[in-house]
């Protein structure tokens, strides 16, 4: 049985010493996930617009993905076990005249990052989305 997809909205970054939380909401439902400061932070150049003396970790995979002729078509969020978040990256690649689509393990915060670096969707299963604890502002 195929899961529904929940298109999610990024909202904002909350970083702290300690963790950052990515706040998405997904059917008016606000939750966040939580990461290490340095993807929180990367994360927030980012939307910034903070130029980087070098390219970060996002910015290699990304340009990697550009040489390569790879478009990155969504992201999923496909499930959470206590407070950790699974994705999955679906990437596109044409050689040759056929259409290869890759499904790749990811962590929910990289591929969030390079969602909104590259206005690509990102959706939650709806099993998923019902299993978040909401968080108030």
């Amino acid at each position: 049985m195929l899961s529904q997809l929940v298109r999610l909205s990024f909202e904002k970054v909350m970083p702290t010493r300690t963790y950052t939380a990515i706040v998405l909401v997904g059917d008016g439902k606000r939750f966040a996930i939580y990461t290490d400061p340095s993807i929180g932070r990367s994360l927030q150049l980012h939307i910034i617009g903070t130029p980087k003396q070098r390219p970060l970790t996002h910015d290699l995979m990304d340009s990697v993905f550009r040489a390569m002729d790879i478009r990155i078509l969504q992201v999923v969020i496909v499930d959470i076990q206590d407070t950790v978040y699974f994705a999955r990256l679906f990437l596109e690649q044409n050689i040759g005249g056929i259409r290869h689509i890759a499904e790749i393990d990811a962590r929910p915060s990289d591929c969030i990052t390079l969602a909104l670096m590259n206005n690509i969707p990102v959706y939650c299963t709806r099993e998923v989305l019902d299993k978040t604890i909401p968080i108030e502002e």
